[in-house]
């Protein structure tokens, strides 16, 4: 069965059979995949009021573990955006009552972001179902391609410097 990137392959190769064009077979489909995964992402995430970008924070804060909380530099660093980026949707999520800005105690120029009751229950609530979303996602892929997937992307991943969060 092909794909949309097989017509482009083979336009290439017709117009220029001299240029090996693998990398963009690889790369068209990388940023295929990322659009369309990114739109299912947002329809499932509305559904219960949230933006993908939302449910990353919470999740993040959740998954730190008891008391749910990091400085926003913390935030920033697994968001990958920048500093202003970070602070304008910890503004947002403050507002609607899903996190807060509490005091560090070992830096009084830090402050931490921690979830509130309110965002510690959306994040649970809405956990169970994303992770069944995904495999619904994934589910064309056997279990041994999941592995393979898996493990190129964290190759790749890692060649380009996305080693850890930490």
């Amino acid at each position: 069965m092909g794909d949309a990137v097989d017509l482009l392959m083979t336009q290439w190769a017709r117009e220029r059979p001299d240029l090996d064009v693998w990398p963009m077979g690889i790369m068209g489909r990388i940023s295929r995949l990322s659009r369309l995964l990114d739109r299912e992402l947002k329809e499932f995430f509305a559904a219960y009021g949230l933006e993908r970008w939302e449910f990353d924070v919470l999740a993040t804060l959740r998954r730190s573990g008891p008391p749910y909380e990091l400085t926003a530099g913390a935030l920033n660093k697994a968001a990958m955006v920048t500093s202003g980026a970070i602070t304008n949707r910890i503004d947002r999520m403050a507002a609607r009552g899903l996190v807060e800005r509490i005091p560090d105690s070992g830096d009084r120029r830090s402050v931490r972001v921690r979830l509130t009751d309110r965002g510690l229950a959306l994040v649970d609530e809405v956990l169970e179902p994303h992770v069944a979303n995904e495999a619904r996602l994934l589910a064309s892929l056997d279990p041994r391609e999941r592995e393979h997937l898996a493990g190129a992307l964290r190759t790749l991943l890692a060649s380009l410097g996305d080693t850890t969060l930490g």
